[in-house]
Formats: structure tokens, sequence, C-alpha cells
């Protein structure tokens, strides 16, 4: 949608301003018409301020901003004066202009939901959706406040789903990276110093299997590159495809080890956000096409959508949840409990309390489980080569205390 900047006389002649979105400058004039004013000037309105390196601003930043404006609102400040405030003492320069154009866009007769909406890669759908809520029923100083709440469990999520996946990427690089140097430089070494002592014709076995990998490493490493890169790029690429994402998605959800802590996140993003929208008071199905569209999940986001679907049909969400197989059994049963007793909202927030502990425990019984598994496979593979390299010395050692 575009932007108008508008001129138009009330009834009493006095002149009024202000910035509008609308498709059509027909549909700005319906729209003024309809608030009993005359249109008199309606221009398109080009936007100041262009993010062109993508927003700098951190979750942190939203954070401490929602917070003092929710105190300042609850002190009973107004809108344009708490955003003037916050503009000029924020530590983040670019987000000091975002909140200057939106003081500036509220200033000249804009909603503080459409200024937020001019910015969407610093707000996202839910934290503006919130805000119009809160707009509309007066309680903005409560949305605030929830939403800081909200972003800060958000955080704490997404630390955890790290947690989860960082920890065995890292392990399984590093054996990688030792892997790599060894065949390179050490076992080469080795090489070097049997080859003094009488050629590698009567080396063991075991140890010729590991020169020639060495040596066929060393021969083809370009080529081994070029796959390991193109290995990855291809994973990387199959992502951004519908039906890669899609698999990629049911091997994170459904996969084992890894899947029930990632089945366990999902719960939680989902209640927590689906719980945080209705208390704030958007309607079920504008929260349950926001949550459908900050899933994450192709799965989730399927199953979302088939529920909003029903609930369109009016039948209950637990049911098409049941259907979905996503979520857990006690998930649906407790969702069920919160329709018939009239508090959704609040099951659904302790439903996302209960299973973000969950993900603590389930992410530490990860590591746990994963820890010993890849010292072992890091271990056996260096210990496997460094024995191989060694019984020759052992050999040589021998013979030479036999002579």
């Amino acid at each position: 949608m575009a932007e108008w900047t508008w001129e138009a006389r009330s009834r009493t002649g006095e002149t009024r301003k202000g910035v509008m979105e609308a498709e059509s400058a027909d549909l700005v004039q319906s729209r003024l018409r309809a608030q009993q004013l005359s249109p008199v000037k309606v221009k398109k309105k080009s936007r100041d301020i262009n993010i062109t390196f993508g927003s700098p601003v951190t979750e942190k930043d939203l954070v401490v901003f929602v917070r003092q404006f929710a105190t300042m609102i609850d002190a009973g400040l107004p809108l344009v004066q708490c955003l003037e405030i916050l503009s000029s003492q924020g530590e983040n320069e670019q987000f000091n202009v975002i909140l200057k154009d939106i003081k500036s866009f509220v200033e000249q007769g804009g909603t503080f939901s459409e200024g937020l909406r001019r910015h969407p890669k610093v707000f996202d759908t839910l934290f503006v959706n919130l805000i119009q809520a809160g707009e509309l029923g007066g309680i903005l100083d409560q949305i605030l406040t929830r939403l800081a709440i909200y972003i800060e469990k958000r955080v704490k999520l997404r630390r955890q789903v790290r947690g989860a996946l960082v920890y065995p990427l890292s392990v399984f690089v590093i054996a990688i990276v030792v892997i790599f140097v060894m065949l390179t430089w050490v076992i080469p070494a080795f090489e070097e110093m049997f080859a003094e002592f009488g050629g590698s014709g009567e080396l063991p076995p075991v140890t010729q299997v590991v020169i020639t990998m060495s040596e066929w490493f060393r021969d083809n490493i370009i080529w081994v590159l070029l796959i390991m890169f193109g290995t990855v790029s291809g994973i990387s690429y199959s992502m951004r495809t519908e039906r890669g994402k899609r698999f990629w998605h049911t091997v994170f959800l459904k996969g084992p080890i890894i899947g029930p802590v990632m089945r366990k996140i999902a719960v939680s993003r989902f209640t927590r956000t689906l719980g945080t929208l209705l208390s704030s008071g958007v309607p079920i199905l504008d929260a349950m096409a926001i949550v459908g569209r900050s899933a994450g999940n192709v799965l989730l986001e399927d199953a979302i959508n088939v529920t909003a679907a029903r609930l369109r049909e009016g039948r209950p969400m637990s049911a098409p949840l049941q259907a979905t197989r996503v979520f857990p059994s006690m998930v649906v049963q407790m969702i069920a409990v919160g329709e018939e007793t009239g508090a959704l909202d609040t099951m659904l927030n302790k439903i996302a309390d209960f299973y973000e502990e969950e993900v603590d425990v389930a992410v530490a019984a990860l590591t746990s489980l994963l820890e010993p598994f890849m010292m072992v496979f890091i271990g056996g593979i260096v210990g496997f080569i460094l024995i191989a390299m060694y019984m020759p010395i052992f050999d040589i050692a021998g013979k030479v205390q036999a002579g």
C-alpha cells in the first residue's frame, strides 16, 4: 500500500492534515468523507527512510524501548512526547532515526501502529497487531509490558535452539578439521620417517591403509573441497525451495534425537505467541494467521492453517490440532480444556511456561547425550590413526632392542 498526505476541512471549517495508507487516492477521499471531512488535497507520499542493508536493531533494543515506553505511557505522558524522549536518548542511532520518523508520522495524524508498519524490518506483524489492539482497547501500556515479556522469552527460546544445534555441529566441524590436519600434515611426517628407516614395504597393513588414504586425500584435495562446498551449497539451496524446506523441516521435527527437542521448541513458540495475541485482544482468526506466518516450520504452519480453516467453519481448535499429529496429546487436551472454560489464552500461556522448562531439560539432556558420543567419535578416529602410525615405531624399537 502507498502512503498519502491529505488535507481536509471539517464541518466547522477547521483545516486538518495527516497521512494515510491506502491503495488509491479515491480510497483516501472515501475514508475522509466517512469521517465527515471534506477532502481538499490528497498527494502520494514517498517514504523518507530506506533501510538498504537490513535492520541493525537488535531484540535487546526492542525490549529496552518497549519497557521504557510502557513506563512513560503508564505515567500519563503523551505518545508523541514519549517518542521524542526515546528517539533522543537511545544508544542505537539507526533506531533513533526510525523512532523520529514514527513520531513525525503520528504528528501528521497517523496512528502509532501505522507508523510501526512503515518499518517491517524492525517491527514484525505480531508486534504491530499487538500495538494496534492496545490502541483500540485503550490498554497500550499493558500491551507494551506483555510485548517486552514476550520478546524476552523469545530470545531465551532462540538461545535454547542454538544450544540444541550449535554444539553437535561445532564438534562435527572440529572433527573434520582434525582429520584434515592429520591427513595433510601429520601422516606425511610419519611416512617420511618410516622411509628413512627402510621404506614402507614392511609396514603393518593398518598403517599402510592409513598412509594410502592420506596420499589419496592429498592428491584429490581440491575435489574433496569442491564436493564439501557443493554439499553445503546444495543443502543451503534446498532449504530455500518448497520441497527441500519441507524435507528438512520434517527431519528437524520428526527425526531421532533432535526431533523431540525441536517439537518442544515449536510447541512452546506456538502457544506463547498465540496466548500473547489472544490475551491482548487480537481476534482468534487474525491471531492464527499471524502465528502461522511466524511458525518457522512448514509442517507446523500447515497444521495451523488447517486449524484456522476449521475455526472459520465454527469448529473448536482442539479437534483439528489433534488430527494434524504435530502437537502432543497433552497440549491438545489442555487447549480443549481452555476452550471449554473460556480461558484459552491463560491455558496457552501455562502450556508455554511448561514447555519452556521442558526445553531447558531436553537441551541439557541432549548435550549430555551428545557430548560423550562426539568425544568417542573424535577420539576413536584420532586414536585409530595414531595407533596405526605408532605400530611401525614399536616394531622398530623392538628390532633395535633385539639387535
